[in-house]
């Protein structure tokens, strides 16, 4: 009989003591009780997984704000503000850039365009998503991880005068933005083109011999710089090595264009080289746009076939995008052809109140383009560059 029993059958009116062991148990689950209580009573959670640390935060602010000094001119001011810690691990730290331009619209939303793109590769790196948000001026996104805003960015323009907000279009009246397609194998033509000096837009295509190099002194002249994307034609003639095709996966689609992009520097925008199947493949299309999105790169729709779905997509996904409005300049490669359909753009641009067009480096091409764009203002027609024709 043990001492429990043995008590109970004497008929004891005191309380039989417990043994030993069940009262050390006794106190200790009592003890973790009352732990547990004060833990929830303190408001402690645990860590979410996957959320940075403010140390963390702060270490890619200074990165974020690295990578913005680099994709910058001088004069540019960033301003940090480390606001994540301890007590508020909820706070963002917050990032502020104001970029001084005092040329066209164009020139300030590439700028913009190049400090979006050196910040997300930060971000990229680090696992961090964009978030857009609603700015009075400039632009204003959030970077976040597992759902948690983690950083503020406001990038805003300062014109010599002295206002600030977004890069806004060029003065009202009808526009003409010229695209000058297949660059990258020529350099003698690109030399001519430079030789313009007049705001055109310049599509390299990857992985020619020339690609980078253009690329760059097109930029560093005041050229619009675009990526002329290779796409899949319904005939297949002369196809590029590596192209976007009907079929692709999504993680091949973004590998690619990320690839084209390395071999031409400075690109703001795309436009489809050949495409003719392609542009007309909705998936692909679907696959493609966020890719561009996600760059901070805006579309213009060569249209190289009437049942292309290419632009609708693109506006569909959020991103800028135009398209070509006019005919083609040199489909027939003769200077009397190209001048004629030169005039047709400008008719199309007051017509419409703006027009895409788009031509080639042929001797042809760019002889007519010497006699004809000194006479394009007095048409009481504005040239500009593509970015500026985008919505």
């Amino acid at each position: 009989m043990n001492k429990t029993e043995a008590c109970a059958e004497r008929g004891s009116r005191r309380p039989c003591a417990l043994p030993r062991k069940s009262t050390l148990q006794f106190r200790f689950g009592l003890l973790a009780l009352i732990l547990a209580s004060i833990w929830a009573a303190s408001g402690c959670k645990k860590p979410q997984p996957g959320r940075l640390t403010p140390a963390s935060i702060h270490a890619i602010t200074k990165e974020l704000a690295d990578a913005a000094h680099s994709a910058t001119p001088a004069g540019t001011e960033i301003r940090l503000a480390v606001q994540a810690s301890a007590r508020n691990p909820d706070a963002a730290d917050q990032l502020d850039i104001t970029l001084h331009q005092s040329g066209p619209g164009s020139a300030a939303r590439s700028l913009i365009t190049k400090t979006q793109q050196a910040l997300g590769a930060v971000a990229t790196r680090h696992g961090l998503t964009e978030e857009p948000a609603e700015s009075r001026e400039g632009i204003l996104f959030y970077y976040l991880k597992a759902g948690v805003r983690t950083h503020a960015v406001h990038v805003q323009v300062s014109t010599a005068g002295g206002q600030s907000g977004n890069a806004g279009p060029p003065s009202s009246g009808p526009k003409l933005a010229i695209i000058l397609d297949d660059l990258g194998s020529d350099r003698h033509a690109a030399e001519e083109i430079f030789e313009l000096s007049y705001p055109l837009t310049i599509s390299v295509l990857p992985n020619h011999e020339h690609s980078s190099e253009i690329a760059r002194e097109a930029e560093r002249r005041g050229y619009e710089v675009l990526l002329h994307l290779p796409m899949q034609a319904v005939g297949n003639e002369h196809q590029e090595a590596l192209e976007l095709r009907p079929g692709m996966p999504a993680a091949e689609v973004s590998a690619l264009v990320n690839g084209f992009l390395q071999t031409v520097p400075g690109a703001t925008g795309v436009n489809n080289h050949q495409g003719s199947r392609a542009t007309s493949d909705p998936a692909l299309m679907g696959e493609l746009m966020p890719v561009l999105r996600d760059r901070h790169l805006f579309y213009i729709d060569s249209r190289t076939t009437a049942a292309t779905v290419a632009y609708d997509t693109a506006h569909t996904a959020g991103v800028a995008c135009a398209f070509r409005n006019v005919p083609f300049l040199d489909d027939v490669a003769q200077v009397g052809a190209v001048q004629k359909q030169l005039e047709l753009s400008l008719r199309g641009a007051r017509e419409k109140g703006e027009a895409v067009a788009i031509g080639h480096p042929h001797p042809a091409t760019l002889q007519a383009l010497r006699e004809f764009l000194p006479k394009v203002q007095n048409e009481g027609v504005q040239l500009v560059h593509s970015s500026d024709l985008v919505h």
